[in-house]
């Protein structure tokens, strides 16, 4: 394999890595939380048994499959196409915290979240959650910038 072509999928293993080990660390976290920095932001164990924001709760076999349909048309839409570094990090951190949550969806039938907002009503959410953001950021970003499809 080029190295050209091995960055982009260490990035979504790395993603999809960490949110394992943090899920994993995540159900030993106490019931009450741990502020991690005090009024900013804590650590609290939580199941979210829907997609963003709990849509679709109590059918994780729908979440499941909508969440391969999604990484699977992905692949198919950008198989064989050039993308510059910028967006093709973004893709990846996308596809591991995409993958990380299907996996959770599958295998519990609810997504791990531990990450709290204290600062704000927000919801808690989880490492994938926070690399899929990001991931959209970058390509929102990158698209922005004159980012030309390219391939």
């Amino acid at each position: 394999m080029r190295k050209g072509k091995v960055w982009p999928a260490a990035i979504a293993v790395l993603v999809f890595a960490a949110d394992r080990v943090t899920k994993i660390l995540a159900r030993s976290i106490p019931a009450e939380g741990v502020p991690v920095i005090p009024g900013v932001i804590g650590l609290r164990y939580a199941e979210n048994r829907g997609i963003a924001f709990s849509l679709l709760s109590g059918v994780p076999w729908l979440t499941g499959l909508l969440s391969l349909a999604i990484i699977v048309a992905g692949f198919l839409f950008l198989r064989g196409k050039r993308i510059p570094p910028l967006p093709m990090a973004g893709l990846m951190m996308m596809l591991g915290g995409a993958t990380g949550n299907m996996v959770d969806r599958f295998a519990f039938g609810y997504v791990t979240d531990m990450i709290e907002p204290l600062f704000v009503r927000f919801a808690v959410f989880n490492v994938a959650d926070a690399c899929l953001t990001v991931g959209c950021g970058l390509v929102i970003l990158s698209l922005l910038t004159g980012w030309k499809k390219e391939g």
